[in-house]
Formats: C-alpha cells, structure tokens, sequence
C-alpha cells in the first residue's frame, strides 16, 4: 500500500496536488488527478546503458561509445536511449509500491501519449513523478488504471520522458 508524503520538486513545471491517503480500489476515484507517487533519484550509468543496447539489439554509437561520442556527439559524452528511460517505469513503479490496495497482481496493458522531451546524457540522475489519471471497473472484479509517469532529470526544467501507462488489475488471479 502507497502512502505519499510531501513530495519536493527539483523542476519549475507546476506540480500536481499530493494525496497522502493510502490507494486502494475502494478510493480511487479520489486519487484521480493527484500525485500518488514520487520515486527516489536513479543514477543511469554506461553499463545499465550498454545492457539495455545489447539486449535491444541497438548499439547506436551515441548510446555505446563513450571515446567516439566525446569526439563526435553534439553531447559531448554518451546518451540514454529513450526506451530505457521509458522501460525504467516499472523500476519506480516497484519501487514506490503503487500496486492498490485491494488487487493481486498488475498485468502492463499498454502505453499511450508516449514522448521523449529532452536528451539525457549517461550519469544523470533520474526520477519518476506519477499522477492517476484514471481508474476503471472492468469485468471481472479488475481495474484499469491510467497513470501519468513525468521521468525528471535533476537539474533541469523540462523531464525526459512524459508517458501514460496501463495497467490492468485483478482483484483475485483465477485459474482456469
């Protein structure tokens, strides 16, 4: 269970309204709108950056090589691939402990209004601030749940990544 608390801002964008009550099924619609988590800070570093370009199969030179990009790049050093940065939402989601009270287990139903708003090169520290923009009955006892994820870089006005993730929630997991 989720309990927030006062939530600091590093970026000048305008923050949304913190519920401290804990999430859960039967509250939220009171959530809706409001800030239910914001996760620690999460250094992205050249091996987390490398790993995720061999298992993508995408070893573009601006995310993998640090020598040519410090000569080469307009960044002057290494990039974070976009998709990380968007994959590294379920790392905050687990970390901030968003599963609602009242569910078993959250299937990753999809993403919408994905985009990536700035560059962030290798070392920064980066950070998750979710807003529940909607939670809807399904059959079957689940929920779907649209969350808002503004990936912030320390230090700068404008985050990294703004995407709206879905989830679906099963009250209880039946086996067929």
């Amino acid at each position: 269970m989720l309990e927030t608390g006062d939530c600091d801002s590093s970026t000048s964008a305008e923050k949304p309204k913190v519920n401290t009550t804990p999430f859960s099924v039967a509250n939220a619609t009171s959530h809706i709108g409001q800030q239910i988590g914001l996760s620690d800070w999460l250094v992205v570093t050249q091996p987390m950056v490398d790993m995720f370009a061999e298992s993508t199969k995408d070893p573009d030179w601006m995310h993998v090589d640090v020598e040519r990009s410090k000569l080469e790049s307009p960044y002057g050093t290494t990039i974070v691939q976009g998709f990380l940065m968007m994959s590294l939402v379920i790392h905050f989601t687990h970390e901030m402990n968003l599963t609602p009270a009242g569910t078993e287990y959250g299937l990753n139903y999809g993403m919408n209004r994905t985009r990536f708003t700035s560059v962030v090169t290798v070392g920064s520290r980066l950070r998750d601030r979710v807003v529940l923009k909607a939670f809807e009955p399904r059959p079957e006892g689940r929920y779907l749940s649209t969350t808002t994820h503004t990936v912030e870089v320390e230090g700068e006005d404008k985050p990294a990544v703004v995407a709206d993730w879905l989830v679906l929630w099963f009250t209880e997991l039946k086996h067929d």
